[in-house]
């Protein structure tokens, strides 16, 4: 991602894939809005591409039985499978989790996840999140506790606003939050999605929905290099961007705030640009998130969200392609751990599949 950088409080422009996805690079107080685009499904960025508000939907309430998190059950070397959320006949889509320590080279799990099904108590929406902790667990663990909730209530107090804007804010207030009231100096990347059913945007004003009309639409939203990647027909779309010491523009929004970038890292220490938590890095290592919006249709079949211990090892397509005839999403999940496993990564690994 080359195109036409800006100083970092002004707006910047991004030129992506030329798909149904529209994002915001959320910088300090600014968005990015650009309607350029092309058709390279290699490049690393979205169509950056604003829409209209639209309404969510107002179907009848279902109690939630609450968010699953987890923060490292498998404290020995085995997978740790959530299988709990594939049988559950009252929404539209199927969850599967597989994690391991990886403890040839990791003493410690400090990646986190988290489910909620019926988010905000909405029939078929869903929160999905992977939470991926350096320097300790404490950020990764107060996300995977708390950010659903600060989504949650954000989303309540106007649901007319766009979730894009609600993620932003979310992620920053969390940043403060950790930074406030934990004590050391951990942090975490963070590949957050929010699903659920919008009316479209041309239902005339006083018009009367009807159930076939409503559409659903998937937001996300990342600091650093954890990765969320959408398998459409047969191709994948990456909705997040890896926020890295190594990229160009980040590089450039690290100086330019007072920092260095030694050997790929922020100060020669943190290998991302942004995070939840890092408090010791102060204003270069930012929580404002990459962000995404995407109209979920039949020719989209499931999401990976993983931490880098994945996407360090294979690339977004060949992990679209190794899991896309598995039906069940537990298996699919368990398939790419072991296969980052077998194939050297030394790190923490944590898969979450969503078939849509």
């Amino acid at each position: 991602m080359t195109d036409n950088y800006e100083d970092s409080h002004e707006p910047s422009t991004i030129k992506g894939i030329c798909m149904s996805v529209t994002s915001i690079d959320q910088s300090p107080n600014h968005k990015i809005d650009n309607s350029n685009c092309n058709n390279n499904n290699n490049n690393h960025n979205t169509q950056i591409n604003q829409i209209a508000l639209t309404s969510s939907l107002s179907s009848p309430s279902s109690s939630s039985p609450g968010p699953r998190t987890t923060d490292g059950l498998d404290s020995n070397n085995s997978d740790y499978v959530d299988s709990s959320s594939t049988t559950n006949p009252d929404v539209t889509y199927r969850v599967g989790v597989a994690e391991n320590k990886n403890s040839k080279f990791r003493k410690s799990m400090e990646d986190v996840h988290t489910y909620v099904k019926n988010f905000a108590s909405r029939l078929d929406w869903g929160y999905f999140a992977i939470f991926d902790g350096h320097a300790g667990i404490q950020a990764s663990k107060w996300c995977g506790s708390h950010l659903h909730t600060i989504v949650e209530q954000k989303i309540m107090e106007d649901e007319t606003r766009d979730v894009r804007d609600v993620l932003n804010d979310s992620f920053i207030t969390i940043d403060k939050q950790i930074n406030s009231d934990l004590q050391g100096n951990s942090g975490c990347t963070a590949a957050v999605c929010v699903l659920r059913w919008e009316l479209p945007d041309n239902l005339s004003k006083g018009e009367v929905a009807n159930l076939q009309q409503y559409k659903r639409r998937l937001y996300t939203a990342n600091v650093g290099d954890s990765r969320i990647v959408l398998f459409r027909k047969d191709g994948s779309i990456r909705l997040t961007y890896d926020h890295k010491a190594s990229d160009i523009l980040e590089m450039q929004r690290v100086e330019q705030a007072g920092g260095l970038i030694m050997k790929s890292r922020v100060n020669g220490m943190l290998a991302v640009t942004r995070s939840l938590g890092d408090k010791f890095f102060d204003s270069l290592v930012i929580g404002n998130p990459f962000t995404t919006s995407v109209e979920i249709t039949d020719e989209d079949h499931f999401l990976i969200l993983a931490c880098d211990g994945l996407w360090d090892i294979i690339e977004d397509q060949d992990a679209c392609e190794l899991i896309k005839n598995i039906k069940d999403p537990n298996e699919a999940a368990k398939c790419l751990v072991k296969y980052a496993l077998e194939h050297g990564t030394t790190d923490n690994v944590t898969v979450m599949v969503v078939m849509l």
